[in-house]
């Protein structure tokens, strides 16, 4: 099948113009850029896309867990580019963006996967023990998403916005996190109306509990992880602990050319545990 060409900006649609699967770009000519792409879902959702054939930028903080993202395996040799970065830096993300366009030509997907968990009941929160949630887990997919904006317009492309299931409940001692990750549920439903007219689609992926190292980032005691991981499965219906591999799943499904006509949906992967 043909490439399609890009399009210019100045040629694009008038606000509400339909925009038909017929544009979307052929999966394997796909550049994806994922933040978080070290460990857990976003190294998944990686190597995900880049067996259908894309090419991937993967960005995280640490060039050694980013490398093993990147490693070669079957079909995949080369398809994943560790770009090391703190996406809450000033001047990051207009760096990230930046490097995939000129390296690539193109940006057809940016997946809003990195994020810091900190625990924590009200009145033990400080400005300064909230402010690295705020930074990654809000703040930068919203200034990401902007830079990215112009170059997914070109491509009809897609923003993936990944959540968590548990923040559609109470989440007593991690609510600063909860609601930061449902403050990007709202983002998800706005920018999905914002930028439809534009032809970029706006999705989110709501993970319940997946089998990441993220307890041990936050240096929790082995007594500490058991406990979380019994309460997990007490309240997942399907009684197990989920998959990166599964959450990827839907990341590249939702993401895909197929799924042209879906927008602002966010989809829990969490064994039933939101309806629980």
């Amino acid at each position: 099948m043909a490439h399609t060409p890009l399009t210019p900006l100045e040629n694009t649609p008038a606000p509400h113009a339909p925009h038909i699967a017929a544009e979307q770009p052929d999966t394997p000519h796909r550049v994806v850029v994922i933040t978080g792409a070290g460990t857990g879902i976003g190294r998944a959702a990686a190597r995900a896309f880049a067996a259908e054939g894309a090419q991937v930028v993967a960005v995280g903080r640490r060039p050694g867990p980013l490398a093993e993202t990147a490693a070669p395996a079957a079909g995949i040799d080369g398809a994943i580019a560790p770009y090391p970065a703190d996406i809450t830096e000033d001047g990051a993300p207009e760096a990230v963006v930046r490097h995939a366009v000129e390296t690539y030509g193109r940006l057809d997907v940016l997946v809003n996967n990195a994020a810091v968990v900190g625990s924590g009941a009200l009145g033990t929160h400080t400005k300064e023990s909230m402010a690295p949630q705020l930074a990654t887990n809000l703040v930068a997919p919203v200034l990401l998403t902007q830079e990215a904006v112009p170059h997914l317009e070109r491509a009809r492309g897609v923003v993936v916005n990944i959540s968590t299931s548990v923040g559609q409940r109470g989440w007593p001692g991690n609510s600063v996190y909860a609601a930061t990750k449902t403050g990007l549920e709202l983002l998800t439903r706005s920018w999905a109306v914002e930028l439809a007219p534009r032809g970029v689609r706006v999705v989110g992926v709501a993970p319940g509990a997946i089998d990441t190292p993220i307890a041990d980032h936050q240096g929790w005691s082995p007594e500490h992880r058991a406990a979380l991981r019994a309460w997990q499965i007490e309240h997942t219906p399907m009684g197990r602990i989920g998959r990166p591999e599964e959450v990827a799943w839907a990341i590249t499904r939702l993401a895909a050319p197929d799924a042209a006509f879906v927008t602002g949906v966010i989809l829990p992967v969490d064994g039933g545990a939101v309806v629980g």
